[in-house]
């Protein structure tokens, strides 16, 4: 069976990328961009233009495709988290309040912020050749970890990562109203590269 190649994402790779956001973040990206939405927009019409922009962190150049024969398998998206934490002021939308918390306690780190694979393509061992290319990706760019959350509601991705030697560092309970996973832990993971 042919490798997987790996890609830096294209800006025709948006659609695909917001459908990787919506697998990974289990419907909270899409609750979000409905806040950013104009009254005419979709959410994912959101996400399409911010996957679409060159800068921020949610953009195709942040993001790495997986492919066989030309065929996208999967993808991320990742980029350094900053030497110091972000600070969270009381204009900080609460319910990413608890994200942002984990995120501070990996600063320093290269941050996986979206890892998925179709679903028909799971278990097949996509998922750890990406982590795996992520670690290249830290090592390369002088970061001392690989870093990543995962919601307790996904216990196949948190089983994943800890089997691909990532430990679990912190926990913080999200309160989303509206959202299936109201109350489930958030999950900070690092790997030291």
């Amino acid at each position: 069976m042919p490798d997987i190649d790996f890609r830096p994402a294209t800006p025709g790779d948006a659609k695909r990328l917001v459908e990787f956001v919506m697998m990974a973040g289990e419907g909270l990206p899409e609750m979000a961009w409905a806040e950013m939405a104009d009254p005419w927009q979709k959410p994912r019409d959101v996400g399409l233009a911010r996957a679409e922009r060159d800068e921020g962190s949610f953009s195709y150049r942040n993001a790495t495709m997986a492919q066989r024969l030309g065929r996208v398998l999967g993808g991320m998206i990742g980029y350094a988290l900053p030497d110091d934490p972000v600070e969270i002021g009381p204009d900080f939308p609460a319910p990413f309040v608890p994200l942002q918390e984990l995120e501070n306690m990996a600063t320093g780190t290269w941050y996986l912020n979206v890892l998925a694979v179709y679903p028909e393509l799971r278990g097949q061992g996509l998922g750890g050749r990406l982590l795996e290319r992520a670690e290249w990706i830290a090592k390369r760019q002088g970061r001392s970890g690989v870093s990543i959350i995962a919601f307790a509601s996904n216990p196949g991705a948190v089983r994943l990562y800890l089997r691909t030697g990532f430990e679990e560092i912190a926990r913080r309970r999200m309160a989303v109203p509206g959202w299936a996973h109201d109350g489930t832990d958030a999950i900070l993971l690092v790997k030291p590269v």
